[in-house]
């Protein structure tokens, strides 16, 4: 047994890293500052863009004699059994425990988007699902199982959640984030992370930060948001999810703003990350970001300096593989061009966190999880049974004007579409059959997807359902639309089962590099869609997709509409619940859906200019609006009241004045007033109607999700906070100024039901990382 200071788990953690510091080479601590990805294609043939050119070889058995510091997805890369894979991962460690002087293994890292992304694992909905959900504890419940699941075939940290906030719905990884507006992304996004978090898996925010403000949405591309836009609308949720959900990484994005790439810029990855905002945890690269420092964004002119510029800023780790911060930074540290301090911030962050996962212990290998344990069950049934959950919660009504939903179960149906018999229509492109089974097609997909068609069938057993596909997803040609027709003209009800392929760069309409000209449906299933409407048989619009698409052509045309953001492995048999009445809809946009293709980008967070009005041709209002989704039974919202610091009430046209460090209440009751249980979701947005800079007309600040019996009641409280009002002013702070506002409760961002009007007086004041960031709600029983 060693007798090491670092090896005493008695000792403070910060003692053991440094008296660990003090034992190592220069070799042996840029070791610890970058991945390896065993297995990563070097071909051409890999998941990613420029993967073969950053893979370089290396000799593995010379490499780990100094330690390494993260293994790259050796779950992620190829299909293999979890059980197997589990042993491979621990013999791995085993080897670069027993290679280095120290004996410390590695932090395996693998990405977790959308459930554990490995062979066999339960592919859950995707983000943007869950913000369909409005529901916070049920995304923390499925993280936990991700987590846990991770953790029993030996990983340590998730490369999830995505906090970025949907600025233009044609970037191809909508799909990956959680929705348009900081509150709902970073509520959910927060209760993500303490899933994960819960079962001893670090989570890793990303990407931080601007990712998805990129120019024309193109993947990648320049960000040229203003600094107000950054500061209220895309750093909030990582603040959030860092001091409320206490996650333990941030990944920097592959962007840059106003010239400077994020992985290059010392004032976002040091000055507010840690300085302003205390984090202490590790900040990784996004895959091959440090290279891209020379290659892509051209701001430096060697791997050296690349290293150089990536240490300066914050990041402590490169990923996924060695490529600047291996002999070219030793070199670069041993001739005087960086400083050697930088190497040892970094690597004392990095063993601060194996400090804290049990790694620098004498006994890590045997509590670490037993791979000789038996078969692993990645996708158990109550890993389902979340799945379906939120799945069919994710699910959201559109429209369903005249009853056509839900359907007869005796009825005629012809299922028309590309995306209803196809199991990969249910998946975004981080489950691991769409993200790595696409370049494996001899492997089966490891786990039970229902088609839609299929569960269809299975739901109304009684009904004659007939299928033809009517087009391909993204082809041009329509010479199935005759069939298609035909099918449609014979049946009682027409479900058209439209969408998106999700994939990578390219190789899907939508994912990850995916971008779109506009927000047409792709290929030709707008004219398919077109010609089943022309049959004048109802005709029932399913959507499977990524992102929300322009609907506007078929206002009042269709006989239902439903909305599900690729549901996972239980999307098929959660949609077909909802067009069969089992489920009683209730998921809420987390994002607006366009009346046209055009007038993008758009979002509802927009000041007075942004919206419509006599200075331009082009209308921007959605045809559904964020938050709006409907259900099989019917709510009313009565007793309203409201409640000040004093105990006054606000509601109707009364004002009530708070301090600008004052709080206010406001309480009603929802009842079902239906024939059937269902959910509401209660939603609770600001109007600011003077402020000393332009502020969106409306902006969410408070939610609720309350599900209820035929007749039940409940009373919902929102406990408002006036920090909940404060922007970034014209000082640069953010600030909680006097004046008037109003408090919406509303069931979409432009159905509002109830006002409160309120006057905040006092001094402008300044407010910072130690605000309030949400609304807390109360729920009770109503009698």
């Amino acid at each position: 047994m060693s007798t090491a200071p670092w090896r005493d788990p008695a000792l403070p953690a910060a003692a053991r890293v440094d008296d660990l510091l003090s034992r190592m080479t220069l070799q042996e601590k840029t070791a610890q500052l970058y991945g390896v990805w065993v297995g990563a294609a070097t071909d051409g043939d890999g998941v990613a863009p420029h993967q073969q050119a950053m893979n370089t070889d290396c000799d593995w058995e010379e490499l780990i004699t100094l330690g390494l510091g993260q293994l790259t997805r050796s779950f992620g890369t190829a299909p293999v059994d979890p059980a197997l894979g589990a042993q491979a991962l621990a013999l791995a460690q085993r080897r670069i425990a027993g290679a280095g002087r120290f004996g410390i293994p590695a932090v395996a890292h693998e990405e977790c988007l959308a459930g554990f992304t490995a062979w066999g694992a339960t592919a859950y909905p995707v983000p943007l699902a869950w913000g369909a959900t409005f529901d916070p504890g049920l995304v923390e419940e499925m993280a936990a199982r991700i987590g846990r699941d991770m953790r029993s075939v030996g990983v340590h940290q998730g490369l999830a959640p995505v906090l970025d906030v949907v600025r233009d719905p044609r970037w191809g990884r909508v799909e990956e984030t959680i929705g348009e507006d900081p509150y709902l992304v970073g509520t959910i996004g927060t209760a993500y992370v303490r899933g994960l978090e819960s079962a001893g898996v670090v989570a890793t925010l990303k990407h931080f930060a601007g990712y998805a403000s990129s120019a024309g949405a193109r993947n990648l591309a320049p960000v040229r948001a203003g600094t107000r836009e950054f500061a209220d609308i895309t750093l909030p949720p990582f603040e959030m999810a860092l001091r409320e959900g206490g996650a333990r990484s941030v990944m920097a994005a592959y962007t840059e703003t106003d010239g400077v790439p994020a992985s290059a810029d010392p004032r976002l990855l040091t000055g507010l990350l840690r300085e302003e905002w205390g984090f202490t945890g590790t900040v990784v690269a996004d895959y091959f970001a440090v290279d891209f420092l020379q290659t892509l964004h051209r701001v430096a002119a060697d791997p050296a300096q690349s290293a150089a510029l990536a240490l300066e800023a914050g990041i402590d780790v490169e990923l996924p593989t060695v490529k600047c911060y291996g002999n070219d930074l030793v070199d670069a540290v041993r001739s005087g061009k960086v400083p050697e301090s930088l190497v040892d911030r970094a690597a004392r962050r990095v063993l601060l966190q194996k400090c804290e996962l049990g790694l620098l212990d004498e006994d890590w290998d045997r509590r670490a999880p037993d791979a000789a344990a038996g078969p692993v069950d990645l996708d158990s049934p109550a890993n389902r049974a979340v799945a379906r959950r939120l799945a069919e919660e994710s699910v959201v009504l559109l429209a369903n004007p005249d009853g056509v939903l839900p359907l007869a179960p005796d009825t005629r149906i012809a299922v028309v579409g590309p995306r209803a018999a196809d199991a990969l229509a249910m998946l975004g492109c981080y489950s691991f059959p769409s993200h790595v089974g696409t370049l494996h097609p001899e492997m089966e997909t490891g786990i039970e997807i229902p088609t839609l068609l299929d569960a269809l069938r299975g739901e109304l057993p009684d009904a004659k359902v007939t299928f033809t596909e009517g087009c391909e997803v993204s082809g041009s040609s329509t010479s199935g639309f005759e069939e298609a027709v035909t099918r449609a003209s014979e049946a009682d009800v027409c479900v058209a089962v439209l969408g998106d392929r999700s994939g990578l760069f390219g190789r899907g309409t939508s994912g990850e590099g995916c971008d779109a000209a506009d927000l047409e449906l792709p290929g030709v299933q707008g004219g398919l869609l077109d010609a089943l409407v022309a049959t004048g048989v109802p005709v029932v619009l399913v959507l499977l997709t990524g992102r929300p698409y322009a609907l506007g052509r078929w206002d009042g045309r269709l006989g239902a509409a439903v909305q599900a953001f690729f549901p996972g492995e239980e999307g098929g048999p959660a949609v077909a619940g909802v067009l069969s009445g089992r489920v009683n809809p209730s998921g809420r946009l987390p994002v607006s859906v366009p009346r046209g293709p055009g007038g993008q980008p758009w979002t509802y967070l927009q000041p007075p200019l942004g919206l419509a009005g006599e200075v331009s041709s082009l209308d921007p209002t959605p045809l559904y609006a964020f938050g709006h989704g409907g259900s099989y039974t019917t709510f009313v919202w009565e007793d309203f009241s409201g409640f000040g610091d004093s105990g006054d009430c606000g509601a109707g046209n009364d004002v009530v004045e708070i301090g600008t460090d004052g709080a206010y209440d406001l309480s009603l009751t929802v009842r079902n007033t239906g024939g059937r249980e269902g959910a509401d979701v209660v939603q609770l947005y600001l109007h600011d109607p003077v402020a000393s800079v332009t502020r969106p007309d409306v902006r969410l600040v408070g939610y609720q999700r309350v599900h209820l019996a035929p007749g039940e009641a409940k009373r919902i409280t929102f406990r408002f906070h006036a920090d909940l009002s404060a922007f970034t002013g014209l000082s640069g702070r953010r600030v909680v100024e006097p004046g008037a506002l109003e408090l919406r409760l509303a069931a979409s961002a432009t159905e509002v039901r109830h006002t409160a009007r309120l006057t905040l007086t006092g001094p402008v004041r300044t407010v910072g990382t130690d605000r309030r960031l949400r609304c807390p709600t109360e729920v009770r029983p109503e009698g």
